[in-house]
């Protein structure tokens, strides 16, 4: 039975895609569970199945194994009537490409009717205008997408997403196509909104300008959680940029403590850049303990 203080819960999560010559593992046994209200990142490489996750969540994807509970739902029990009224109602989607969050032909306040279409609700154009008032794009409620910019289709595409208040809403690199400071923009909306309506967000996102922000960061690595980051300060002590770049133009959070994640066999994910600046090469290493603390060396030999 899901845990009633998560609105998501993933434990042991496996996702395998398979082709006629090969399988490819997205996701090694994720476990991640994240309490209702929260605004969180998840960053990763290209490839280390964030992406993947936020669609197992969203009910786009369905997973191989393990277990998926959102908003005290089984993902795994839902058959394809009941899947399709979760995707309708309870959670919510912006996407990188705004082709894909907004019909190009429609002006803005009837994409923001689209997802309400298949409901009953009567007050439709009503719901739109306070949407759009909402993200601040109630002057643009007449415009098309090629009338507006790329921050702009964002908001009106988070909108769009509210439409059917779901108890999620998923944004997967929401501002990987605008400059810097629309993308604060953007970001200042979601934190708006987590704040103002207590949403649960999660953001996946290469962006760590964005990362810094809010309150938990969750690395994935090769189909699993890594590492977390928790925000050691309030937002207000975090927009005021004390994520800091090292020698070798890496970013470090200031703002957060950082979490190694151990899985339920007590092992660890070591990232890349520790082992190089130990000199470990290969897939051997020693371990000690000493005065409480495990300690990791390169082989002697």
């Amino acid at each position: 039975m899901p845990d009633s203080e998560y609105i998501i819960e993933c434990d042991n999560l496996v996702k395998i895609y398979k082709t006629d010559e090969t399988e490819v593992m997205a996701l090694q046994g994720l476990d991640c569970k994240v309490r209702p209200g929260e605004l969180m990142a998840i960053i990763g490489n290209s490839g280390s199945g964030k992406s993947t996750f936020l669609n197992m969540i969203g009910g786009l994807d369905r997973p191989t194994a393990g277990r998926l509970y959102v908003s005290g739902l089984d993902l795994f029990r839902l058959n394809d009537r009941e899947l399709r009224d979760y995707k309708r109602t309870k959670v919510g989607f912006v996407w990188q490409n705004n082709a894909r969050n907004l019909i190009p032909y429609l002006p803005a306040w009837q994409n923001v009717q689209v997802p309400m279409l298949l409901t009953r609700r009567k007050d439709k154009q009503k719901r739109a205008d306070e949407l759009l008032e909402l993200v601040g794009m109630a002057h643009k409620r007449n415009s098309r997408l090629s009338e507006l910019s790329g921050g702009e289709q964002q908001r009106i595409a988070i909108a769009i997403a509210l439409a059917n208040n779901p108890d999620i809403l998923l944004a997967d690199e929401p501002t990987g196509s605008v400059d810097p400071q629309t993308a604060v923009y953007i970001f200042d909306t979601f934190k708006r909104l987590n704040k103002e309506l207590g949403l649960t967000i999660v953001i996946v996102t290469h962006d760590l300008s964005v990362a810094d922000k809010v309150e938990r960061v969750v690395s994935i690595r090769d189909g699993k959680i890594s590492s977390e980051r928790i925000m050691k300060t309030d937002y207000a002590g975090a927009m005021e940029g004390l994520a800091t770049l090292d020698s070798a133009g890496q970013q470090h959070f200031t703002s957060h403590e950082e979490f190694a994640i151990l899985d339920r066999n007590g092992r660890v994910q070591i990232p890349q850049e520790y082992l190089s600046a130990m000199g470990i090469e290969g897939n051997r290493v020693k371990l000690a303990l000493e005065e409480g603390k495990v300690v990791v060396e390169a082989p002697k030999d």
